[in-house]
């Protein structure tokens, strides 16, 4: 199928009336000043072919906060939140607080699990084996990038009876808002975007040149601040080498893996976390300086993708634009001397995904032949339409945060620059968790860009 094809294809199934789906509520709660109600959707496996054939079953939780009564509460409009990954499944709010407390006050919030995440339809080493053999499971697994969870959302939209919704997309979630807009915008309002405007176009390679760069700067400035840490990290890269160390779960854990750590450098308060979790890695033995369980326990969670395998198997796929990604990241690591796990004093690593990922992690173990079929995979359909997107209505603002490690800043002023009409807030004060440290005040922020575009 060409590109333009494709593109036709998705512009149609837009277009065309979205198809009643099934649609449950299956409990609903109130605690801690706030309601929920737990939705579920039958929709389809394949949006694509006129929506027949199988469907899944996609889950949605709604919060409202408790200061609207029941009926004032149903007046609402709708604001859809789409979550970082992919894999990432929707926030479990204990409470209403950051920009859902902001936005709750405006809105009723849906938390989507996007399709194979969460009670959507969940993708790991248990469940892809069910698809058939790995030819099988690579078809299947076309359905879950950003076309097929705008087109989830918009069939969700008609099923609630919603008009035109606000949808806020955070990351990976604001790649899905681009593709919302290139392919559905009479489904919204406004959208929001933070750390999430990816490139339009590709190969992945200028995204990985990117991020190495931008990563590596990274490590110099946490290294400039707790210089205690280069000699720390040093030590336990020459540790890892010379002695096998396991995680508490069995694992054995490699240079590589231990680098992964690096994904602590994706933030503001996190940064600290880093070296808290460094501090103490050594404890003394009968069998001389060994690695401390408390160390090694933290480490598990941060190096194993159990918890959300979608991300290792279609990460470099979210920037496949008709052609191969193989395996980008480990290709332009050959451009970045300094991240390789033998260099003499290796620096740490983003989210970067390797091929490494599915022989030393037994959560994906078992995914390593669809995994090598995806990076191989040179067909992938267009995932945003640059006419479109230039001709855009629909008021967006997005923050863009200067040293952005994951979604690097050039790449996503040049692609604010392909949206019409949309407005940046470009800040160094945050990284791309930004909204865990004041989400209050960047949804604010950004509601009141768009919303100034109406007045």
């Amino acid at each position: 199928m060409t590109g333009l094809a494709a593109v036709g294809m998705l512009e149609a199934a837009a277009a065309a009336d979205v198809p009643a789906v099934p649609h449950t509520v299956k409990a609903r709660h109130e605690y801690r000043g706030m309601r929920t109600a737990e939705h579920f959707f039958e929709v389809p496996l394949d949006h694509f072919n006129g929506g027949t054939g199988e469907t899944v079953t996609v889950f949605a939780r709604e919060y409202v906060s408790a200061d609207h009564s029941e009926e004032a509460a149903a007046d609402l409009p709708w604001l859809l939140y789409l979550q970082g990954g992919p894999g990432g499944r929707g926030n479990r709010f204990p409470s209403l607080g950051g920009w859902s407390k902001a936005a709750a006050r405006d809105f009723r919030i849906l938390m989507l699990d996007q399709r194979g995440t969460g009670l959507s339809a969940p993708i790991d080493r248990n469940t892809l084996p069910l698809r058939g053999n790995d030819a099988d499971q690579l078809e299947y697994l076309t359905h879950f990038r950003a076309d097929s969870i705008v087109a989830d959302a918009e069939a969700i939209r008609h099923a609630l009876g919603s008009g035109p919704w606000t949808i806020y997309g955070q990351s990976y979630g604001g790649f899905c808002a681009l593709t919302y807009l290139s392919f559905a915008p009479e489904g919204l309002r406004e959208a929001l975007i933070t750390g999430g405007l990816g490139p339009l176009a590709g190969p992945a390679d200028r995204v990985y040149q990117a991020t190495y760069r931008r990563v590596a700067a990274r490590n110099a400035e946490y290294f400039k601040s707790y210089p205690e840490d280069r000699a720390a990290v040093s030590r336990i890269a020459r540790h890892l080498r010379d002695t096998e160390e396991h995680l508490p779960d069995g694992q054995r854990l490699t240079v590589e893996r231990f680098q992964m750590v690096g994904s602590f450098l994706g933030g503001n308060t996190r940064v600290d976390t880093l070296h808290h979790l460094l501090e103490d890695a050594f404890v003394a033995t009968p069998d001389g300086d060994r690695l401390s369980d408390s160390f090694l326990e933290q480490v598990r969670g941060i190096v194993t993708r159990a918890g959300n395998p979608l991300y290792a198997l279609m990460h470099e796929s979210i920037y496949g634009q008709g052609e191969a990604t193989d395996w980008a990241a480990l290709r332009v690591l050959q451009d970045f001397p300094e991240f390789r796990p033998d260099a003499a004093e290796p620096l740490l690593t983003g989210e970067m995904v390797y091929p490494w990922y599915f022989e030393q992690d037994a959560a994906l173990r078992p995914l390593r032949n669809v995994a090598r079929l995806l990076a191989e995979k040179a067909d992938w359909k267009p995932l945003y339409d640059p006419e479109r997107l230039a001709a855009n209505t629909v008021p967006v603002a997005a923050a863009v945060y200067s040293e952005d490690i994951y979604v690097d800043r050039d790449l996503s002023l040049e692609t604010a620059s392909a949206v019409r009409g949309l407005q940046v807030w470009e800040t160094a004060e945050f990284h791309h968790d930004g909204i865990a440290d004041d989400g209050e005040g960047i949804f604010g922020r950004l509601l009141g860009m768009v919303r100034s575009v109406r007045s």
